[in-house]
């Protein structure tokens, strides 16, 4: 008995998911709201088809969901890049049933611009990964608030101490001149820095224990220049290596491809590619720093970069792209197990 094949396309949200189901000639068969439930979806979907490909804008909560209605109810479903999907839309107008239907018809012909959909594994070490950053980010904001207060108090340091360093705290714990409610602000900064490094500890000491036994993680943090922040960075973001084909499609998914701006008799670059994770990025141009100070053959390349006059920017992101386009070569890809934290 042959299969009746039905294309869905799923319009996401947290309490509700409009579905749009559709026959292989493009005939609309329902588009309505369900539940934001796995079960209520295939409920609805098996009444018009028990060979269902469908798709779902990536977005928070649409992972999980995905993972479940592939893994659980055996569907074919894809994750799809919102943006590439809204400027195929012909239209300026915007709607749920729209939405729907514009999905369920990309599956139907076959240009559904597709994101990978991670393991749950790779998506929890993502969590991890990114937390980091914010606690990051939230110290280094503290640290901008402290040195505004020392500038506004017109606050000279002492000769020889290294800003942030233990001695340069030491004296701005007992550094007069502040008067007293900028000293009590600046108190109440240094004791939330001081709780943020120790999350910040508490989080790394996690990274290694949950990826002991990961070999893509111990392999990562063999190579010069790549620690364990920067190897688990990596694997949360890339997940595998060998989805991708070339060491050249790895770099623009990093987000470290130049931009092409060309036009006519005009060729120009524009800088790097605004797509990607800025997260993976990031963490990629710092590595390439560490490698142009202790790694020769890389160096190498900066020096060569800066005799032809490029800046410093561009030398440390050329060096990132030159660099994870050679990791490609090195890599193989594999599944990750978190292994749970005692």
């Amino acid at each position: 008995m042959s299969k009746v094949t039905v294309y869905v396309g799923l319009d996401y949200h947290k309490d509700s998911i409009q579905v749009c189901v559709m026959d292989h000639s493009g005939q609309v068969l329902a588009n309505r709201a369900c539940p934001n439930d796995a079960h209520a979806l295939v409920l609805l979907v098996a009444f018009f088809g028990d060979h269902v490909r469908a798709a779902i804008e990536a977005c928070t909560g649409a992972a999980d969901l995905a993972d479940e209605l592939v893994h659980r109810h055996g569907w074919d479903l894809d994750l799809a890049h919102p943006g590439y999907v809204h400027r195929m839309k012909q239209s300026p107008d915007k709607s749920d049933y729209s939405d729907a239907k514009m999905l369920a018809d990309l599956v139907r012909v076959g240009y559904l611009p597709r994101v990978w959909l991670a393991p749950q594994d790779v998506r929890q070490l993502r969590t991890t990964v990114r937390y980091r950053q914010q606690l990051v980010h939230q110290r280094r904001a503290t640290k901008l608030r402290v040195t505004a207060l020392l500038r506004e108090a017109r606050l000279v340091q002492p000769q020889g101490l290294r800003r942030w360093g233990r001695s340069w705290r030491d004296w701005l714990a007992t550094a007069e001149g502040l008067g007293s409610e900028a000293r009590f602000v600046l108190d109440c900064h240094l004791a939330e820095l001081r709780g943020l490094d120790e999350q910040i500890t508490h989080v790394e000491v996690r990274f290694a224990t949950v990826t002991a036994e990961d070999p893509v993680i111990l392999r990562l943090v063999a190579m010069r220049g790549v620690g364990l922040v920067t190897a688990c960075a990596l694997r949360a973001e890339i997940g595998r290596f060998d989805r991708f084909r070339t060491g050249k499609q790895l770099a623009r998914y990093c987000g470290l491809s130049p931009r092409n701006a060309s036009s006519g008799q005009r060729q120009a670059d524009a800088g790097l590619i605004k797509a990607g994770s800025a997260l993976l990025r990031s963490v990629l141009i710092e590595a390439a720093h560490r490698l142009i100070r202790f790694d020769a053959r890389w160096s190498a390349l900066a020096g060569a970069m800066r005799a032809a006059g490029k800046p410093a920017c561009v030398v440390a992101a050329a060096v990132a792209n030159r660099w994870v386009r050679w990791l490609f070569h090195q890599m193989e890809g594999g599944s990750i197990t978190l292994k749970p934290a005692g």
